[in-house]
């Protein structure tokens, strides 16, 4: 019998992303897989059910788990979704680990493997799976826009009858996927860029988008390219040459994040107070608590009248259309290369992207950071 994959519909409130569209359901159908998806579950994406051709829909999501071999989500499956799902199923989706221990425990107890999307390797032959990579961009680019709606002037430079006006200076902190998108968004619009990394590998990244890196002589470069933790005397270094420029940005994107961790706090109280009157702040990194210690995630407030702090979460859901396109592209990259010619799911655990991202197989949690 081929693999039965299911679609639910994400229950996770304010999530618009779903993790199949149709071009990536008629590869999945082509490849022999029997697909079924949850009446109506794409709607918040903007897809319709009769876009998914071949593709069963079953309204009640226990009638849909209950024979389900394969499971796509995009946010990670509720006790509740869990209690559904048969013994042995695979589930693949953001599982989000270091905050749902309940969850692997559930997943270990009825033997169900599970892909976490985040865990991912960031090596050359994944980069296609990266789901943390296409979902960045989005946020990358999403927030410039958040900035520019936010702050009270211009972007571009304008000659205008009433006179010239000055372009934005918008400074990004970070520069990893959602950095460098960020970067060449907001000169699209016309602003002034400044960028700073830990990583002083990305400074040729960012004058490539022509930007200007800020240099801080603090170098952290780390694993899997992700920057390392900074040491104490590090960080206030990185904090004195940060100020300078923050105190003369209108814009700051920030978007340091590192998965499965608390967010690093660069942008300081004292260094908000010292920003000039009307300029914001779009703290990308609100998941992880945010890069900013005022950051409020979820929230958008001025502090004391002066700088607006914006904590927006699931950024990447803004844009579901394209959001859930890329996603489900990253999913089915992922999972491809194991179907059989007769429409099976057979994973190979010795596969490098594989053992990278399986969290829990056969009653244990595998991945070695989350078992420690």
């Amino acid at each position: 019998m081929p693999t039965r994959l299911v679609i639910p519909d994400e229950i996770t409130p304010g999530e618009r992303r779903i993790a199949l569209e149709p071009g990536v359901a008629k590869k999945l159908n082509a490849a022999g897989l029997n697909i079924a998806m949850q009446q109506g579950a794409a709607l918040s994406s903007y897809f319709k059910d009769e876009d998914f051709a071949d593709v069963e829909t079953v309204a009640d999501a226990a009638e849909l788990y209950k024979d389900a071999d394969l499971v796509f989500k995009v946010m990670p499956p509720t006790l509740d979704e869990l209690k559904q799902m048969k013994d042995g199923c695979t589930v693949v989706g953001f599982m989000i680990p270091s905050r749902n221990a309940e969850m692997m425990a559930l997943m270990c107890e009825k033997k169900i493997t599970s892909l976490a999307m985040e865990l991912v390797p960031r090596i050359t032959r994944a980069q296609s799976m990266d789901a943390l990579s296409s979902q960045a961009s989005i946020a990358g680019y999403m927030g410039v826009l958040m900035g520019a709606q936010l702050a009270p002037v211009f972007f571009p430079m304008l000659t205008t009858a009433a006179g010239t006006i000055r372009p934005a200076k918008v400074l990004i902190i970070g520069v990893g996927v959602a950095g460098l998108q960020a970067i060449a968004t907001a000169k699209r619009l016309g602003a002034i860029v400044e960028a700073y990394d830990v990583r002083s590998a990305t400074r040729e990244q960012v004058e490539s988008l022509g930007g200007k890196f800020i240099d801080t002589g603090v170098s952290a470069e780390g694993e899997g390219g992700y920057a390392r933790e900074l040491t104490d005397e590090e960080k206030q270094q990185q904090q004195d040459v940060l100020a300078k420029h923050i105190s003369m940005a209108d814009v700051i994107i920030s978007t340091a994040a590192i998965p499965g961790r608390p967010s690093p706090k660069i942008i300081s109280k004292a260094m908000v107070e010292e920003m000039k009157v009307g300029s914001v702040i779009v703290d990308l990194a609100s998941e992880g608590g945010g890069n900013c210690e005022l950051t409020k995630p979820g929230e958008t407030f001025e502090h004391k009248g002066s700088v607006t702090i914006h904590g927006p979460l699931n950024v990447a859901g803004e844009l579901p259309i394209h959001a859930s396109e890329m996603y489900a592209k990253n999913l089915f990259n992922l999972v491809s290369p194991f179907i059989s010619d007769q429409g099976d799911l057979e994973l190979d655990f010795d596969d490098d992207v594989i053992a990278g991202c399986v969290l829990t197989r056969d009653g244990a949690i595998v991945h070695e950071h989350y078992r420690k």
